[in-house]
Order: structure tokens, then C-alpha cells, then sequence
């Protein structure tokens, strides 16, 4: 079975560059010796392999969604892998259309599902005639462009992980492993397929593809894989900040944000994606900040658990927190008032973020609001509590005043008022205003009205 191609790349498995001099041979699993089934695969995903087939096409399931089955997880997407260009597919399939530039593929829409189909990429071979047509490198090794087409063996040696190599025929429902996947999905191992370093300059986003799959599935980096990660995290600096904004996604809104976040931090990766919270993380306050993320992405996992919306917003106004509250102090010494002081420090912490991670309007805004949102939550006098808990925002703020709370960053006792206040019937609610008169500065900051003076009587 093995092609010319692989037969050559056998040479260089043997020379250590993948999996510890481990050699393999690929392998072909059939229907009743592997427990793939179609009826885990959802309706979508197998009219695009059948409609591929029908056609005349080779059409596999691949990667993510087999490593999920597998693992004895539920898969959320479904990946289709085709010898059909994207141009034949686009054609195929009416809802469809070819995305990307660095990486043309196809997604195919099926009311709210899409499913990607991607063609079988060839290796970047120096006698491939069309090579400087569809594939281009910076000198740093990041793949500009990569859009040459080529065979099954040869598209599962381009793929960076080895658990993430797999194919399912639907021709015939057998499973193909051309790299050892399925042992080390048994061992619980992640493997680059490859030359790591060579790899991760290809694409750095790799690097962090490799954190977030040890958090998702709790397996173990091979150090051959891990271990050059550290010295080469300086080259996210070269990837676009939306592609990065998205990989932060499923990082911490996944449902495993704790383990990413470790992960990251374990690899020296974080510091390249969020430079001044990890400033702030090593400062003086580093263990309350520290304290108050940790506490986030619980608090997210857990919701995401639960079946409640989690929302860019909240974890993105966490992260950036320890660096406005340290800006805030500065002016606030210099004498800015402390509304003024905040949407400063808040606008230059994203201008500086959105160079590193890109945050859309839609999402600062909300965070923009949850922040100032904070100065004004003790501001509870009159009917001033009433019209905080019809703002937009404010179950948001009230829950990020709790984490700030937990953390210790300020003192605790209002997240409570509030608390009590939300569970109270109007008359107790009317009760708990009332008492902050009875406290000092009486929670409200109430301000004198002058009296006018009386005009003078005439004559």
C-alpha cells in the first residue's frame, strides 16, 4: 500500500524525527476490527462523504472526530478529507464556498452545522512543478501559502499531530493509521508529526494546538515534542492577531480553561498572548491577579458544564484587570478623578492587547462596561441599586465583583449586599437601603442641595 513517497519518508522516521525513532508501517483497520460507527457521525458529515463517493472521490473522516470517538468523547465537529480540489467540491455541494488563502478549503453548510472538507495536501517537494505557484514560506519557515495537492499518505504526514491523523473510509468503513495514532491515543501521548522545530515554524499556532489538547484530553506533551516550545514562543508574534483571538477561544472557552491556562503557562507560551498580564502576574500583586484568573476559569468551565453561555467579554475583562487596576493607580496619583482614570487606563490596555490578541467592538464594549460598571456598584443610595440591577451588564459586573472579592483584591462585604439585595421582595429591598444611611459615607455619596437664597425685601 505504501506509495514511493512514504517508502522514502521511512528513512527519515528512522533518523528520530518522529516518536523516538519509532518506525511504522500504515496500517488498515477493518469494520469489525475498530469501534467507529456511522451512527456517531452526524447526518451532515456523512452526506458530504456519501455525496463525495457517489461522485467518483475518495472521501474520509478525519482527525479531531475520531480522536474524540475514541477517546470515548462526544466530537462537536466533523472533518472531511477528499482527492477532490476545492474547486470540484465547491461545484458538488450548492450551500458551499472555498475559504482561505494560506489554506484553501470548502465549507459545506447544512443549516447550522458547516463541515470543513479539505484536499489531500502534498509535501513540499522541490521537483513539485506548481511549487512556487500555491506554496510560499517566510525565511523564518512560516508557510505563507500552501495549496499543493496531493495523495492520502502524504496528506497524513502534513498533519501536526499524530492522534490527529486518522481516516475513516467511507467506501468501505475502515479506519487508516499511517503514523501510529491509534497507539498513541491508547498511550495518552501527543506526538508532532515531524521535525518540531521545522514544524513549528511552519505554522507557530502548533505550539499552541499542542497546550490545549493536553488540557482537553489530559494527555502528556513527548518531550521531543514539548521541550522546544519555550525557545520558540516568540514566533507567535508572527501570527495574525484574529487568528490568535480565535485559538484563545478554545483555549478558555472550551471547558477546560484552568488546565489550558497551566499549559501555557508550563510551555512559556502565555506571555506571548497576553505580555502585560504576564508582567502583572510576576509584580507584586502576582498572586492575588493570579488567584482572580484562576478563579474566572473555574467559574467559566463550571458554567460551560452546566449548559450556560459563557462570553468572550467576561474572560477577556479578567485577564486585562491586573493591568488596568496597576494604570489606575498612576493616575489617580497624578490627580485624574477615578472614572477618567479608568476609561484611560482601560483604552490603553486594549490598544495594547489587540496588537497581540485581536478583541472585536462587540466584545470591548461589554468589557469596557463591566469595568466601569465597578465604580458604581457602591453607589447604592436611593433609587440608585434599583436602576444598577436593570443595566445590561450587570449580572456580569456583579459576578466579576465576587471574583475580585474571592481574590482578595478588594475587601469583601458588598458582593454580599448585592447578593441579598437581588433575593429580597421590595420591602426588604426598601429595609437594605435605608441601613446605608445609618453607615459611614452611607453607600450613596449623597450630595448637598444649596439652598437658594431669599431676594432681598424691597424697600
Amino acid at each position: 500500500m505504501p506509495c514511493k513517497f512514504l517508502e522514502r519518508m521511512t528513512g527519515w522516521f528512522k533518523k528520530g524525527s518522529l516518536k523516538n525513532r519509532r518506525t511504522f508501517e500504515p496500517r488498515v483497520i477493518p469494520r469489525d476490527q475498530h469501534p467507529i460507527s456511522r451512527k456517531q457521525v452526524s447526518r451532515a458529515a456523512l452526506d458530504v462523504l456519501y455525496g463525495l463517493h457517489k461522485a467518483g472521490f475518495e472521501a474520509y473522516l478525519v482527525g479531531g472526530c475520531l480522536r474524540d470517538i475514541l477517546c470515548g468523547r462526544e466530537p462537536k465537529d466533523f472533518d472531511v478529507s477528499t482527492n477532490a480540489t476545492p474547486e470540484q467540491v465547491n461545484r458538488l455541494f450548492k450551500r458551499s464556498r472555498i475559504i482561505g488563502r494560506r489554506f484553501q478549503i470548502v465549507h459545506v453548510r447544512f443549516g447550522r452545522e458547516v463541515i470543513e472538507v479539505s484536499t489531500f495536501r502534498a509535501m513540499n517537494r522541490e521537483d513539485n512543478p506548481d511549487r512556487d505557484q500555491h506554496h510560499a514560506h517566510e525565511e523564518t519557515g512560516l508557510v505563507l501559502r500552501d495549496n499543493t495537492w496531493g495523495n492520502i499518505e502524504e496528506d497524513a504526514l502534513r498533519r501536526d499531530f499524530t492522534i490527529n491523523a486518522l481516516y475513516y473510509n467511507i467506501a468501505d468503513f475502515t479506519l487508516h493509521d499511517f503514523v501510529g495514532s491509534l497507539d498513541d491515543i491508547d498511550e495518552q501521548v501527543i506526538h508532532l508529526i515531524g521535525d518540531p522545530e521545522t514544524r513549528f515554524r511552519e505554522d507557530p499556532v502548533r505550539m499552541l494546538r499542542a497546550a490545549r489538547f493536553a488540557a482537553k484530553l489530559g494527555f502528556h506533551i513527548d518531550p521531543a515534542t514539548g521541550d522546544p516550545i519555550p525557545d520558540l514562543a516568540e514566533l507567535l508574534l508572527q501570527v495574525p492577531s484574529a487568528r490568535l483571538f480565535d485559538e484563545v477561544l478554545k483555549l478558555f472557552l472550551s471547558g477546560h480553561a484552568r488546565d489550558s491556562y497551566e499549559q501555557l503557562q508550563s510551555l512559556g507560551l502565555f506571555r506571548f498572548l497576553f505580555p502585560e498580564t504576564q508582567q502583572a502576574l510576576e509584580g507584586e500583586k502576582g498572586q492575588i491577579w493570579e488567584a482572580m484568573l484562576l478563579a474566572a476559569m473555574d467559574n467559566t468551565d463550571k458554567r460551560l458544564a452546566d449548559g450556560k453561555p459563557v462570553t468572550p467579554a467576561f474572560i477577556y475583562a479578567v485577564l486585562l484587570w491586573p493591568i488596568i487596576q496597576e494604570r489606575m493607580g498612576h493616575y489617580l496619583s497624578s490627580g485624574l478623578p477615578p472614572a477618567q482614570a479608568l476609561h484611560k487606563s482601560a483604552t490603553r490596555a486594549l490598544n495594547t492587547q489587540i496588537k497581540h490578541t485581536a478583541i472585536p467592538r462587540r466584545f470591548s464594549t461589554v468589557m469596557r462596561e463591566m469595568w466601569e460598571l465597578q465604580l458604581r456598584l457602591d453607589k447604592r443610595a436611593g433609587k440608585r441599586a434599583d436602576a444598577m440591577m436593570e443595566h445590561p451588564r450587570f449580572r456580569a459586573a456583579y459576578d466579576f465583583l465576587l471574583l475580585r472579592e474571592q481574590a482578595e483584591e478588594i475587601k469583601p462585604g458588598l458582593g454580599d449586599w448585592w447578593t441579598r439585595y437581588q433575593e429580597q421582595d421590595e420591602q426588604g429591598r426598601r429595609q437594605m437601603i435605608s441601613e446605608l444611611g445609618n453607615q459611614p459615607g452611607g453607600g450613596g455619596n449623597k450630595r448637598r442641595r444649596r439652598r437658594r437664597k431669599k431676594p432681598a425685601a424691597e424697600g
